[in-house]
């Protein structure tokens, strides 16, 4: 029972650690994908406002210090180099600003197109529509004009035929019927009524252009996707209205109001152009679009960090395992790993203890990222450097060894150091 529940247990620890390699193998193409996903916006936005090839490099190493700086900080501890500690996260916050400052454009074309073009929609209409109210204002002015025309002519002409009108020869004066002087009025009479008559007719005709202009616009409103047939019926029914209404007000010598003009469909449907008003217009939703891009790479980043840069060969995992048994003050901290001190203690530094080995290669795992500096005295584990350590423990002869030694044996132990020292200069040549 005992032995079949160890076997299970076997199993599902390789089965967990399977899993959370292939997510950390994983998790690489992943910030690779964020990063052109997030450059590309970024690229996009800086593109309407600097030259193409320059928006790119600067897309470029924007992304890259992203994902430097979060590699960054999740080696660096607070207490180790405040100043290092500062200048990273004051470029890593730069450098998303710049990028989520131009991503914004892009998704905010995205999210508000439809709403960009509704506002197109909106402004031709509403410029239509003060148009429309000019031609009704000048078409009351017109037809009150006309009929004040029409009323001066037919008192005219009644007074011309009781024989009253002022402007009567005394000959004609007070003789009641249709005479040459009556005629004449009543000639003008009759043709400002025909001018009337016309003027109705025209301006009648026109209101069903101006239905068919508002049937057009009407038509195009019910869809966010304006097609050029529905675009081109509606230039044309408005040119219609435009043409007719100035042919009838120059008929009658008044001035037609200026007509608003329409953009071409190409103008009229063209992409939104970035620009820095939009932020007047401030969307929510491409704001966090745009940032979460950019948050998502940082946090993978940074979970990519625990995992050491290469493996170490196994000269320098016996070298670094050596160096480690020279430690003595160890202990688990806050992070939940193995803390210990790079400092000599009172008792070496009584005894001159030479401690070069030791921080040669407390150094060189911190280069390679398998121990994390928590401050100027302590060194953690890096999570990399227990699976090391445990296998050199895990050795029987091995094993024994440490549990016989004890930290002042150790440094009486003329041949571990002299091993240790053989071990580093070896390891200092090769590499030189």
């Amino acid at each position: 029972m005992n032995s079949n529940s160890w076997s299970l247990g076997q199993i599902l620890n390789r089965v967990q650690s399977t899993f959370i390699g292939l997510l950390r193998v994983w998790s690489i193409p992943i910030v690779l994908m964020l990063g052109l996903a997030s450059g590309y916006t970024t690229y996009y936005g800086m593109s309407y406002f600097i030259t193409y090839w320059i928006a790119l490099i600067i897309t470029i190493a924007v992304q890259s210090i992203i994902v430097i700086c979060a590699l960054e900080i999740a080696s660096i501890h607070w207490k180790a180099n405040r100043t290092r500690f500062v200048l990273v996260v004051v470029s890593l916050l730069l450098s998303v600003s710049v990028s989520v400052s131009f991503s914004y454009f892009k998704f905010y074309e995205i999210s508000e197109r439809e709403n960009i073009q509704l506002q197109r929609l909106d402004g031709v209409k509403t410029s239509m529509q003060q148009y429309v109210d000019e031609i009704m204002g000048v078409k009351a002015d017109l037809l009150k004009a006309q009929q004040a025309k029409v009323d001066k002519a037919e008192k005219e002409a009644k007074l011309a035929f009781l024989g009253t009108h002022p402007e009567m020869p005394g000959k004609y004066k007070n003789q009641v019927g249709h005479g040459p002087f009556f005629r004449q009025y009543n000639s003008l009479k009759e043709t400002e009524a025909a001018k009337l008559t016309e003027l109705n007719q025209r301006f009648g005709e026109l209101a069903k252009e101006m239905t068919a202009v508002r049937v057009a616009l009407n038509g195009i409103g019910r869809q966010a996707d304006i097609s050029q047939e529905d675009y081109r019926a509606l230039v044309l029914a408005y040119t219609t209205v435009q043409s007719g209404f100035e042919n009838i007000v120059t008929d009658f010598g008044q001035s037609s109001p200026v007509a608003p003009v329409l953009p071409p469909y190409a103008k009229f449907t063209q992409s939104f152009n970035p620009s820095f008003a939009m932020w007047s217009a401030f969307s929510w939703f491409a704001f966090a679009c745009a940032i979460m891009v950019d948050l998502f790479t940082i946090i993978l980043s940074y979970r990519l960090e625990f995992t050491a840069p290469g493996p170490l060969t196994d000269q320098e995992q016996d070298l670094a395992y050596k160096c480690l048994r020279e430690f003595s003050e160890l202990r688990i901290n806050h992070n939940d790993e193995l803390e210990m001190m790079i400092e000599k203690s009172e008792l070496e530094r009584a005894r001159r203890y030479s401690d070069w080995g030791r921080s040669f290669g407390a150094a060189y795992l911190l280069n390679r990222g398998y121990l994390r500096k928590v401050d100027d005295k302590t060194v953690e584990f890096a999570p990399n450097l227990y699976p090391i350590i445990a296998e050199r423990l895990g050795e029987g002869p091995v094993n024994s060894a440490v549990a016989a030694q004890s930290r002042p044996a150790a440094i009486s132990e003329a041949e571990t150091t002299a091993a240790v020292n053989e071990t580093v200069k070896q390891l200092y040549h090769e590499r030189r």
